[in-house]
């Protein structure tokens, strides 16, 4: 009876023998055996070799080959000992590997580089620029100038900052894929990745200089020469709306960035100015956050630096936000959108009042159409982390105002084809719901004596 081991001692292992459940069953190669397969595979690779070398034999390299190879063959005898055939197969393996490696066909095989279609787009006609780049020759001077000074970018022994930047331009303008993109430019997935999140990164610190706070001691020309406008929206600096932007997530936090038209995106929050520029910018939010949300947290979080108006200035927001100091808001429960037909039951004084401030809210609906379509990316950014992806939006924001700035002549987009419906005014607009009339309830007198006063005078003035 065994007791187990005893005191200090160490119970020897036992190791049963090795069941290879493969190789059950089947008989044991013998050397000769393998030997002769060894023998019959080298006369297959002799036959491969010949038949690709007589397919290159225009190519000098491959008559070099071709010449190895028969002499390797002649060398085979049937009744050679084993070790001569081991000694041949591992020459003509050899040979057979170098003739893989010359008849590989590169991946980048055009004779027109990237560099050179660079060239082509700078000094060819102006018109096939801006359809590339968005821009004139003269903004993508000052652009790359920008860069280069501050050493945001500097030149590579493969690529210039000229290309880099003109690499990164023509992708975000027509929205290719990263795959795309390193065929159309000769440069590896790797080289295209890298360059689209420096220069995006680049782009984001550069918000504080090209997306700039409104004038507030200035009346908009816009304004000013309109009378349906002035002197009744003479405090008002701009307007405010949200956008979405397709974004790809991870199935773990998809049902976050689901918006209500079942896509997922990221909601972006936007100040514009009546000149078409973003004057503030917020992105990244989840596209089932609701926009009166985004709003109250970039106004009341300092973080966000929101470029509050002063007193008797104002925004324009429609009806998904609170009618509230510094943001005038349409009546509820009328009519508001252009398009829309006069009900007889309808206040005339608002619905007249909600026209006219459609008709100058309506700048930041033409601003985000010109804008995803200037930088077509917008419509559906390629799989990057969630971080990327948020500081491209912003980076296509601020080479939109890059552009305004300094392009004297823009691409001749349609604005009015490329407006994406968010469907948010219609929705908003009308009759109250439960949540809009709380918030009617809470807005604040003082811009509700702003609204009623305004809403007056056009009145009166229409009946004088």
């Amino acid at each position: 009876m065994d007791t187990g081991p005893r005191s200090g001692e160490k119970r020897p292992r036992t190791v049963a023998p090795a069941q290879n459940k493969r190789n059950k069953g089947k008989a044991k190669i013998s050397y000769e055996d393998s030997i002769s397969a060894m023998a019959t595979v080298f006369v297959a690779k002799q036959e491969r070799a010949v038949s690709s070398m007589e397919s290159r034999q225009t190519d000098p390299h491959s008559e070099d080959l071709f010449e190895q190879i028969t002499e390797i063959m002649s060398r085979y005898d049937s009744s050679d000992d084993d070790d001569d055939v081991i000694l041949l197969v591992c020459v003509m393996n050899s040979v057979i590997r170098k003739i893989r490696r010359q008849s590989r066909i590169p991946k980048h095989v055009s004779s027109f580089s990237g560099h050179e279609k660079m060239c082509e787009l700078i000094t060819g006609h102006e018109g096939l620029l801006l359809e590339h780049i968005r821009m004139n020759r003269d903004c993508f001077h000052r652009l790359v100038t920008l860069f280069t000074v501050q050493n945001r970018l500097q030149e590579t022994h493969t690529l210039i900052v000229q290309e880099q930047l003109m690499m990164f331009l023509t992708m975000v303008a027509h929205g290719d894929s990263n795959r795309r993109t390193s065929y159309e430019w000769k440069h590896s997935g790797e080289t295209v990745s890298r360059y689209i999140d420096t220069i995006s990164s680049h782009l984001v610190q550069l918000v504080s200089r090209f997306i700039v706070p409104p004038d507030f001691d200035d009346v908009s020309t816009v304004i000013a020469e309109n009378r349906r406008f002035f002197p009744y929206f003479q405090g008002c600096v701009g307007a405010i709306d949200r956008t979405h932007i397709p974004c790809v997530v991870d199935a773990d936090v998809a049902a976050a960035y689901r918006n209500r038209k079942g896509f997922t995106s990221q909601n972006v929050m936007a100040v514009v100015d009546f000149e078409m520029k973003f004057t503030y910018l917020v992105a990244g939010w989840e596209g089932s956050c609701h926009d009166a949300r985004v709003l109250n947290v970039a106004t009341s979080n300092p973080a966000f630096m929101f470029p509050h108006a002063p007193e008797g200035k104002y925004y324009l927001v429609d009806a998904g936000y609170k009618n509230k100091p510094g943001f005038l808001a349409p009546f509820r429960g009328q009519n508001y959108h252009l398009h829309d037909r006069r009900r007889e039951d309808g206040d005339r004084r608002k619905e007249m009042f909600n026209y006219q401030h459609a008709s100058l809210h309506n700048v930041i609906e033409r601003t985000f159409g010109v804008w995803k379509s200037r930088f077509r990316i917008l419509r559906g950014i390629p799989r990057y982390p969630l971080e990327k992806q948020r500081d491209i939006v912003i980076a296509c924001a601020v080479l939109h105002n890059f552009i305004k700035l300094f392009s004297s002549e823009e691409a001749a987009f349609n604005p009015e084809d490329d407006v994406v419906d968010d469907g948010n005014a219609e929705d908003d607009v009308g009759e109250a719901s439960t949540q809009q009339q709380q918030q009617q309830r809470e807005e604040s007198n003082d811009m509700g004596h702003i609204r009623d006063h305004i809403a007056n005078a056009m009145w009166n003035d229409r009946l004088d």
